[in-house]
């Protein structure tokens, strides 16, 4: 069965439509990403600015007509961080209803990280070690991973959901850009703060994972690539090293200069910093040697729980 799922983010909306098998296996027909940055000033007046309504309906109206094409039997679209958040989110709920037809189901933060985890995953070969998955998105950063007796298992899974993403932290904290050192102080310690709800199983037999734009571009700067190659980003794998010489280096530039470094960064040459400073802050606290880039995530994980609801129906 062809399914269509759409991601509706702080900074991106990205479309996904694929092919499911009897057995669950997906195979991607087409993906899609636009950065209409619907959480923009989000994070201070809780409120979604009336002209990203407009910015979000064209392009799901897009997704929708290019998903037809595609022959998807079903459209699935969900909400994360910004709308959550948003006081006003009922009206844009309803909003998008009204003129593209599509309902838009807002996830809550556990409910993200699940649906994360379980798309994440689905494109990993199988593994001994337990895996943990981190989603840093524009708003918000999820991270799910098994109790080490668990991780054959999806019931005893810990998520976490914190209010860091690359969108919210550089809107708080980066008054210049690049970031003042003072300012970089304060991003560090709202992070360790946050991160420090995590219970720690101790993780130096988990395999991290990766998912998002702030993963996936780095996978792309990382290899010099001047455009995405999802070939090349799958599976990509950084050490620790690697992310926290990046995390110095963009943390030294401007945004039209992270802009030259390569066509991945555009839409994110302002918000990327902040995003890398919260994955090498990850890795560090947490002692994670590497992390493996997966493209696959949240859209991912809405198509799996559909196709189930839909095998059970039958």
């Amino acid at each position: 069965m062809k399914i269509a799922s759409i991601d509706i983010g702080t900074n991106t909306v990205l479309l996904l439509v694929a092919d499911i098998d009897d057995n669950g296996s997906i195979t991607v027909i087409e993906h899609q990403q636009r950065l209409p940055r619907l959480g923009k000033g989000v994070d201070s007046k809780n409120i979604i600015h009336i002209s990203a309504f407009d910015r979000v309906a064209w392009i799901i109206n897009e997704y929708k007509n290019l998903s037809a094409q595609l022959g998807a039997e079903t459209i699935l679209a969900c909400a994360t961080s910004a709308v959550r958040d948003a006081s006003n989110k009922d009206e844009f709920i309803s909003f998008i209803r009204s003129t593209t037809g599509i309902d838009v189901e807002v996830l809550s933060g556990d409910e993200e990280a699940l649906l994360t985890y379980r798309g994440a995953i689905s494109g990993l070969h199988t593994s001994e070690r337990p895996i943990a998955v981190l989603d840093i998105g524009g708003g918000s950063t999820e991270i799910t991973f098994p109790l080490p007796d668990a991780h054959n298992g999806h019931a005893q899974l810990q998520r976490y959901s914190f209010q860091l993403g690359s969108v919210r932290l550089t809107e708080r904290f980066f008054k210049h850009q690049p970031p003042t050192s003072s300012e970089l102080e304060s991003t560090v310690q709202l992070i360790l703060e946050e991160l420090s709800q995590v219970r720690n199983p101790g993780f130096e037999n988990y395999q991290l994972v990766a998912v998002a734009g702030t993963a996936t571009t780095l996978a792309c700067l990382d290899q010099q690539l001047p455009e995405f190659d999802v070939e090349k980003v799958s599976g990509y794998v950084i050490d620790r090293q690697r992310v926290e010489g990046w995390c110095i280096k963009l943390c030294q530039m401007t945004p039209p200069q992270i802009r030259s470094l390569s066509d991945t960064t555009q839409g994110r040459e302002d918000i990327l910093t902040a995003g890398v400073v919260i994955l090498n802050e990850f890795m560090k606290l947490f002692r994670f040697q590497s992390v493996i880039v997966s493209e696959r995530g949240l859209r991912y994980g809405m198509i799996i729980r559909d196709w189930e609801r839909t095998t059970k129906r039958k």
